[in-house]
């Protein structure tokens, strides 16, 4: 993996079980962490964090499959199961009891359905994780200048929102940098979806006045002003808010980041 030319050597539980060892955390990197040319730029940040603090992790690499979550959410139940039977024989055989991703999809699918078919596991999201690294003290970001003044707003994943009831944790990874943190008028349980959820990523819109993230990213911009940062914690979220600040050509004044870019950064591991 390289950024800013410096190569980072990932491990696999391939590479760690063919020398007896077990890693503290795997590190479940997803499709979007794993394809989309975005979101590659979220597992690097994250890989480069998990390096600076010295957390023993590791991925499954070619191992890893997609989680069944697009294929259960548009009906397709036998698609799924047989997807999270292949991870789950993948998982249980290499004896992984803690898992962290930066997807909340993945996070949800694996927490909460993946036991009623024999996988039980630790399974954290990645502003958790952070939140924990920032509380032990191993993540130092206050008194940065990466974010000084500079207007944040943060949106709410519904798969990390309302399905698993996490709000405070990746607000307060954010209140960690030196940054002014603004809320949305909808946010918390009340925010409102990107417009990706339910496998609607896929599929053509369907009739309507206004598209969703349209409608979510007027309300960012309204909140931040005339420049500012979008903070995300999930893939879909992220796509449909770049698009929606694209659609409103404010690309120039207004970034969408997930918090682990925003971390990485002010710890200057990125820039």
């Amino acid at each position: 993996m390289e950024e800013n030319k410096k190569l980072i050597k990932v491990p696999t539980m391939a590479e760690m079980a063919a020398n007896g060892q077990e890693p503290e955390v795997l590190f479940w990197v997803g499709c979007a962490g794993s394809f989309d040319d975005r979101y590659k730029r979220v597992t690097r940040a994250f890989v480069q964090i998990l390096e600076h603090v010295g957390v023993k992790y590791a991925v499954l690499g070619t191992e890893e499959s997609c989680t069944g979550d697009p294929a259960k959410r548009a009906g397709n139940e036998f698609l799924f199961q047989m997807q999270a039977l292949t991870n789950i024989e993948v998982l249980n055989g290499y004896n992984i009891k803690k898992i962290v991703t930066a997807c909340p999809h993945c996070f949800n699918t694996i927490k909460n359905e993946y036991p009623d078919l024999g996988g039980n596991y630790e399974v954290i999201h990645h502003s958790t994780f952070l939140q924990q690294l920032i509380n032990e003290g191993k993540v130092h970001v206050q008194g940065g200048e990466a974010f000084k003044g500079k207007r944040i707003t943060y949106h709410d994943s519904c798969y990390l929102g309302r399905a698993n009831d996490i709000y405070e944790a990746p607000r307060d990874v954010l209140a960690a940098l030196d940054a002014d943190l603004v809320e949305m008028k909808r946010s918390r349980a009340n925010g409102l979806c990107c417009g990706a959820g339910g496998a609607q990523m896929f599929k053509e819109a369907e009739p309507g006045r206004k598209e969703i993230n349209i409608e979510r990213t007027e309300e960012a911009l309204a909140t931040l002003g005339a420049e500012g940062v979008i903070a995300t914690a999930c893939p879909f979220c992220m796509v449909m808010m770049n698009d929606g600040v694209k659609n409103k050509e404010q690309e120039q004044n207004v970034k969408v980041f997930d918090i682990a870019e925003l971390i990485a950064q002010a710890e200057g591991l990125t820039k």
